[in-house]
């Protein structure tokens, strides 16, 4: 069959270029309802979006202050969906998260009480704040869509996305994030300094009151969306591509004996996956129904970043995952 016809994994491109065209100018009014709050952060804006559209998880870290809370609160607001908010802290529980069974003495048995988990975008605030066991109770829910209380499984509202930060600087009284589960995050996000200019804006708007964004669009609506990117077409020779920058995370000591030293793990097929949907969502956010290799190297930072893990002489040298993500992007042939 024609590639025009089918996509990567064998499901067939969008139905009508005019559901592109809505699905983009949605989304356009999406980002600009945004804005009204938001000064600059285009490129934290639009990953948020594409998470969104790839129906993936999202971790921002930055410093205090870069409004990546806000950014989030501004997306949600843009949304008729449901929001919940977790100030992730050392003496959080599980229950405090998922939820738990509490017993009725006068009924003899137990009762939900479902935790802020159920609802459509939360956001963990300060996600490395919290121990191990709880973080874990995040990983059921991010990779399954559902939570297990007791004995009983409940489904998650759909659509489901978290959303979490962590502060970079700031070691004393955090625990890291286990491998296991920032493998499940689609995105890693950094967050930089505002310019000049937009920072000027910024101070301009201190004195003025904060807008509500108005709602865009609807949990139905974000679900077809979601349908609708899966359906963007990827052809046989970018999916290669695909695969080949991943591979040689795995494999560096096919691009350079450099990259062999300092890359101890590389990515998981996961990567692979998640590079695939999320150049899909930013085809679908640009109003195309293909992706280009274009679309791959866009993302392919914030998609790998968490991902490959580096040796501790790459450590010791100072060199990032994102050097390293650059070289093997600069190295691997390009369809």
């Amino acid at each position: 069959m024609e590639d025009r016809d089918q996509s990567a994994g064998g499901t067939p491109s969008p139905r009508t270029p005019m559901e592109l065209a809505d699905a983009a100018r949605a989304l356009a009014q999406v980002r600009e309802q945004v804005a009204r709050v938001i000064v600059g952060q285009k490129y934290m804006i639009d990953r948020l979006l594409i998470s969104l559209l790839a129906d993936g998880h999202v971790l921002l870290e930055g410093v205090p202050g870069l409004a990546k809370t806000t950014a989030v609160k501004a997306v949600a607001n843009t949304l008729h969906a449901g929001f919940a908010r977790i100030q992730f802290t050392p003496d959080l529980l599980p229950a405090d998260v998922i939820g738990t069974q509490i017993y009725n003495p006068q009924e003899g048995g137990f009762s939900t009480r479902k935790g802020p988990i159920f609802t459509n975008i939360l956001l963990a605030d300060e996600i490395n704040r919290a121990p191990a066991k709880v973080q874990s109770a995040l990983l059921e829910a991010m990779q399954e869509r559902q939570v297990t209380l007791a004995d009983q499984t409940w489904k998650l509202p759909r659509p489901f996305l978290v959303l979490a930060t962590q502060n970079p600087i700031e070691q004393e009284g955090t625990y890291p994030l286990p491998e296991a589960q920032v493998d499940r995050f689609l995105m890693k996000l950094v967050v930089t300094y505002p310019t000049v200019e937009e920072e000027r804006t910024i101070l301009e708007r201190s004195s003025l009151p904060t807008p509500t964004p108005d709602t865009v669009l609807h949990p139905e609506q974000i679900l077809e969306m979601q349908e609708m990117t899966r359906r963007v077409t990827i052809k046989p020779m970018l999916a290669a591509y695909i695969v080949n920058l991943v591979q040689a995370t795995r494999q560096p000591g096919a691009i350079s004996t450099r990259l062999a030293r300092l890359i101890q793990f590389g990515a998981s097929p996961r990567a692979t996956i998640a590079l695939a949907a999320a150049a899909r969502a930013a085809a679908l956010l640009d109003g195309r129904e293909f992706a280009t290799p274009d679309d791959v190297k866009e993302i392919a930072l914030d998609v790998l970043r968490h991902r490959v893990l580096l040796t501790y002489e790459a450590e010791a040298e100072q060199v990032t995952p994102d050097q390293v993500v650059r070289e093997i992007l600069g190295t691997v042939k390009t369809p």
